[in-house]
């Protein structure tokens, strides 16, 4: 199949921006027209993780699990400087970028028009994010930029072990808060749900069909709309998100805004830095966008759930986080097409698959 006819998006996928704009309006519309509905569905929640996010997340995710020839993964590791570069970036630089932006911004630039007790608890919820590295959506947006999704799906396990281990001592450190406690079964858990489960229906149903039906039928029939299905989860998931946290959003516009300027610069940043490394080191474009990629997005699943369990669902932190979901879903997009428009500055993919 040709390569350019096989990734040439469709109407629907041409304008993803539009659409995502338009499901948030709907989740905040549909959040103050029905506060009761969110609040319902946000007490289904097991170990702080949303279960009705869960499974919207799942719906995204496994239509592109099933894309993935699992072979791909052992190639990730014949080439480890992506592998190195991803850990380098996700948690020696990027926590302490994050720390600084939001400091820098709340602490100086914005310092004379916010209360300093809110001022320090938007600050938690940047660090939060900034210490969460995508585990979920980067498989979207690697998926959308054509990158290598043996090396993301790699980079995904790893960051998703490494968050157990890391994630608490580092709110710690950046946080300063030595009573700070971040919920093993809240981590856990949302791994479990938002990749794990995806993750393995992926790898089996994907090895049934092709091994029942055959590989022509399963990519000229099967495969034939999951892309699509992924994305309109996606959206769904936007919806639902935005249904639970918008009466936020409507009440803060210019808080807002101000927490959203050190958020864009962070991801603007973390994303050049690791692009442009990738490229003073050689690498492949399908190695260098979801490097990339991993760095500049966050798993903000988790950053919500750890906010609010420990400043609470009204507070500042939680607030901070959530403006991190308005935030990515537009930006993401952008780099990735991006990275579809400078491919050229890349070498060719170099992997026998």
């Amino acid at each position: 199949m040709n390569e350019e006819k096989a990734y040439k998006l469709s109407f629907f996928h041409q304008y993803l921006t539009l659409w995502v704009a338009l499901c948030i309006a709907a989740g905040i519309a549909l959040g103050a027209a029905f506060p009761g509905v969110a609040g319902f569905l946000n007490s289904l929640a097991v170990a702080q993780v949303n279960i009705p996010v869960a499974i919207l997340l799942f719906a995204m995710m496994f239509p592109i699990m099933v894309q993935i020839d699992f072979s791909e993964v052992v190639n990730a590791f014949k080439a480890p400087k992506p592998v190195i570069l991803t850990l380098v970036i996700n948690w020696a630089i990027k926590p302490f970028t994050m720390f600084f932006f939001a400091w820098f911004f709340m602490r100086v630039v914005f310092a004379p028009f916010l209360d300093p007790v809110l001022a320090g608890e938007y600050i938690a919820g940047m660090i939060l994010l900034g210490i969460a590295p995508c585990t979920a959506m980067v498989l979207v947006w690697s998926y959308l930029a054509r990158g290598f999704m043996g090396l993301t799906l790699v980079m995904v396990a790893i960051n998703s072990l490494t968050m157990l281990v890391l994630y608490a001592p580092l709110g710690n450190f950046l946080l300063g808060v030595a009573d700070l406690v971040v919920p093993f079964m809240t981590i856990f858990l949302s791994v479990l749900f938002y990749v794990g489960f995806s993750l393995a229906a992926g790898f089996f149903t994907r090895r049934h069909l092709i091994r029942n039906r055959g590989m022509d039928w399963y990519e000229s029939v099967f495969l034939k709309h999951m892309g699509t299905i992924s994305i309109v989860a996606l959206l769904l998931t936007l919806v639902f998100l935005f249904m639970l946290q918008g009466s936020v959003i409507l009440q803060n516009p210019l808080v807002v805004a101000m927490i959203a300027v050190p958020l864009i610069i962070q991801t603007i940043t973390i994303f050049a830095l690791g692009y442009g490394v990738s490229k003073i080191l050689g690498l492949d474009y399908e190695d260098a966008a979801p490097v990339s990629m991993i760095g500049a997005s966050n798993h903000f699943e988790v950053a919500i759930a750890t906010a609010v369990t420990i400043f609470g669902v009204t507070s500042g932190a939680a607030l901070a986080t959530v403006v991190g979901v308005l935030i990515e879903v537009p930006i993401m997009l952008l780099l990735v097409s991006l990275c579809l428009r400078t491919r050229h500055w890349f070498p060719a993919k170099r992997y026998t698959l």
